[in-house]
């Protein structure tokens, strides 16, 4: 696979995960029911449906800031797979399997995603590592 391919695949997925974590972020912060009705009925208490929120939101612009806080960004990954690999968890207990297809969406568009981006930056893992 070449390098423009890899950036593409990796820019779509970028987007495709910011699009969804920004609009479940901006729902989260603003209580709108669509997110936060599940949310809470999945038993997560209000004050952490408040951060969850914010912590999208602010992924969001780490994941779509090019070539800078790669650091960060591994962080933020990180996250969102935590967030994911919790969701489906949770529906699962409470909702059905139906409920949490939408992890298994999301799972697979970020892992496509996470093994891009560390195709375009080996270089600088080599060097993080290296010290």
């Amino acid at each position: 696979m070449n390098i423009k391919t890899t950036k593409a695949i990796y820019w779509a997925g970028a987007v495709f995960i910011s699009l969804w974590f920004g609009a479940s972020g901006f729902f989260e912060v603003t209580k709108n029911p669509i997110v936060w009705d599940i949310t809470v009925q999945l038993g997560y208490p209000s004050h952490f449906i408040y951060i969850l929120g914010v912590a999208k939101l602010t992924g969001v612009i780490v994941l779509l800031t090019p070539d800078r806080l790669l650091r960060l960004k591994e962080w933020v990954f990180a996250g969102i797979f935590f967030d994911i690999i919790f969701a489906f968890c949770s529906k699962l207990a409470v909702l059905t399997f139906a409920a949490s297809i939408d992890a298994i969406v999301a799972f697979t568009a970020i892992s496509i995603t996470y093994i891009m981006y560390r195709k375009l930056y080996p270089a600088y893992y080599s060097i993080a590592n290296s010290r």
